[in-house]
């Protein structure tokens, strides 16, 4: 075994191992973690097969920059905070595994349906076209122009429809500073509201604060994060108890 034969194994258990980690992994942090780990391995076996600027894109691009934001989003709506287990549509679990294996079923019969001629390597493939960067602009600009175009517009349309619907249309001019001021003072709280997971177990934005009598306030979250009956009650006995 060569030294090639040693990094595609290593690698490619470490890539699989990863995968896994980030299916049964329960918190989304740890899923995200376990991604980029896979990625990392990914990027080890480009380098291996002398495609450098795959493997530097696959780091930069996609480990440091696509998998760092899903970190700063998890960041921003709480580490803490947990997925619902229960079924909000009677079903979807049963059909969910269904499409699961249906999928999977279709995916293995077109890998073995198929037929593979012998790999002629990358040095081959480089020398042909220039280099590695030169081989991949070949395609990308040549033979898959029309769907990188196509894969491009639809990258914008989903940035731009973000922008959308994340649009908040201002009615009314912006309240100065003592407006807000006067407001404050005139709703009973002159001194500013305690921030989310204050003097609670988690520090998550969607964790009341508790206030000195042990109750949670629920002035304390943003009004998409209101918390239901259940869960202050849930918050209450864990720091009571």
């Amino acid at each position: 075994m060569n030294g090639e034969v040693i990094i595609f194994w290593v690698t490619a258990i470490f890539a699989v191992v990863g995968a896994v980690g980030m299916v049964v992994s329960r918190k989304a942090v740890h899923s995200a973690l376990w991604v980029a780990f896979t990625m990392v391995n990914l990027a080890i076996l480009y380098f291996s097969l002398g495609a450098p600027f795959l493997g530097t894109t696959q780091i930069v691009v996609y480990t440091g920059a696509v998998m760092m934001l899903f970190l700063f989003v998890l960041m921003i709506v709480g580490v803490d905070s947990s997925d619902s287990l229960l079924e909000t549509i009677k079903g979807q679990r049963l059909v969910a595994i269904i499409l699961a294996f249906a999928f999977g079923s279709v995916l293995t019969s077109a890998i073995t349906s198929t037929g593979f001629t012998s790999a002629t390597g990358l040095a081959q493939s480089n020398e042909a076209t220039g280099g590695n960067i030169e081989g991949l602009a070949d395609l990308i600009f040549g033979r898959y122009l029309l769907a990188f175009e196509v894969t491009s517009a639809l990258l914008i349309t989903a940035a731009v429809g973000a922008m959308v619907l994340a649009h908040n249309e201002r009615w009314a001019p912006r309240k100065t500073q003592a407006q807000l001021q006067r407001e404050r003072t005139l709703s009973g709280h002159p001194t500013p509201l305690p921030n989310p997971g204050v003097l609670a177990l988690h520090n998550s934005v969607d964790t009341p604060a508790l206030l000195p009598d042990g109750t949670a306030s629920q002035e304390s979250l943003p009004t998409a994060f209101k918390a239901t009956p259940q869960q202050i009650e849930d918050g209450t006995n864990e720091v009571t108890s």
